[in-house]
């Protein structure tokens, strides 16, 4: 099976960007894909269409990628929709990957958008909603406190503190991270001084990154001091509801000498993978930590190889959870690993340089593309002031949805420089 390589990236910024449609930030990340892979147009022989919102949002449904790529001029060729949660982008470079490796093509583009703000902002909680089992919410319900080992489902309206929520719209998602954060609490010991820190970090980066949605800092105590969305977490702990695009051209080794081969950028393995029924402290379980190792399998490589990462920290608890499923500490080290500034840039393996979804910006649909274009840009040396010195390898790790204990889709993609 051929090598593949990422010639071209692009990304919008993400925000709330009211005066832009689906098929506005579509042609704004693709075009700035090509126009980086100096890629024509006519070059490209699929598509992989990303989209987890407008559906539910706008009501297209079944066929958004051709409505929004014939807009670009895209016509005959294969335009494949995918729709995998929050990790539907990650999916969609999977799939065009897998294509170009089956031999039915030799560039593919892989694009993710979403279009999260509305008036009626309830709908994109609805659309959150729809991410895991609709037909048994009374076992989800079961399954949050088992993690958490309340007495009683995780409950919206009020945090530990005793300070109400109610009223306040947001993702059931806030309580599913909620949960997970007092279970690691429980069992290991972390403390919501260490989740604030993971958060500080993240908007530190981000005040580096000109496409994030956020790019103010913030202290660890202005972290603990903010407005509690679901106990432990505060607001700036949790990603925003955004709009945005991202895009990634990918090309055979065979159709390299076409592109600027310098500034190609290996796809050391990507990995897509379901949950399984393993029990709630069954954490050597976990569908990313049988991802992760799957994907250092294929690429021949190992957690302290990676130079930085990009992971789905929708919330700080998630990237907390995510370092120890990659392997860049033990379990229930996450929360040491990022207070003592290794997960920082400059840091021993620099976590989200991006800002990541707390402070990027989190449109579920283009969320993996965009971890895509981090780790391109930081393995071509093109980051910036938050460029990691001497980055080789680069790890991204993308979940989506809650199903049982875990995420019901997880995707880990590795790149890397020749």
């Amino acid at each position: 099976m051929e090598d593949i390589y990422v010639i071209g990236v692009g990304m919008t910024q993400f925000g709330k960007l009211l005066s832009r449609s689906v098929r506005d930030l579509t042609r704004d990340a693709v075009s700035r894909a090509m126009s980086d892979a100096a890629c024509a147009m006519s070059a490209i022989e699929v598509a992989c269409f990303a989209n987890a919102a407008q559906g539910g949002i706008e009501g297209q449904y079944m066929i958004p990628g051709q409505i929004a790529l014939r807009g670009m001029g895209f016509e005959q060729l294969p335009i494949i929709n995918v729709e995998n949660a929050c990790a539907s982008a990650s999916s969609a470079f999977y799939l065009a990957c897998m294509h170009l490796k089956a031999g039915e093509a030799d560039v593919a583009l892989a694009v993710g958008v979403d279009k999260m703000n509305t008036p009626e902002k309830q709908k994109a909680f609805d659309v959150l909603s729809g991410a895991q089992d609709v037909h048994d919410n009374e076992a989800t319900l079961r399954n949050l406190a088992l993690l958490a080992q309340e007495d009683r489902p995780a409950d919206a309206s009020a945090n530990e503190s005793g300070n109400e929520n109610e009223g306040q719209a947001r993702s059931v998602f806030m309580d599913v991270y909620a949960s997970l954060a007092k279970q690691h609490m429980r069992r290991f010991g972390s403390t919501q001084r260490m989740f604030a820190a993971i958060s500080a970090k993240n908007h530190v980066h981000s005040v580096h990154n000109p496409l994030a949605q956020y790019r103010m800092p913030y202290t660890v105590d202005q972290v603990l001091a903010a407005r509690p969305i679901a106990w432990p977490l505060t607001l700036p702990m949790c990603a925003p509801v955004s709009d945005g695009a991202a895009a990634a051209i990918v090309c055979t080794a065979r159709a390299l000498h076409r592109f600027e081969r310098a500034r190609a950028i290996k796809v050391y393995a990507s990995v897509v993978a379901s949950g399984s029924d393993r029990g709630p402290e069954e954490l050597d379980k976990h569908i990313t930590r049988r991802a992760a190792n799957r994907a250092y399998e294929r690429a021949g490589l190992g957690p302290g190889q990676m130079s930085v990462a990009e992971v789905h920290d929708a919330t700080a608890v998630g990237e907390l959870i995510q370092t120890e499923n990659l392997g860049f500490c033990e379990a229930g080290g996450g929360g040491e690993l990022a207070e003592r500034g290794d997960t920082s840039i400059g840091g021993r393996i620099p976590v989200n340089p991006s800002g990541g979804l707390e402070c990027k910006g989190h449109p579920i649909g283009a969320t993996g593309l965009g971890q895509i274009y981090e780790l391109t840009i930081q393995l071509r040396g093109e980051a910036g002031a938050r460029q990691v010195d001497g980055a080789r390898f680069g790890i991204a790790e993308n979940g989506g949805g809650f199903h049982g204990f875990e995420e019901a889709a997880a995707c880990v993609t590795i790149l890397g420089r020749d």
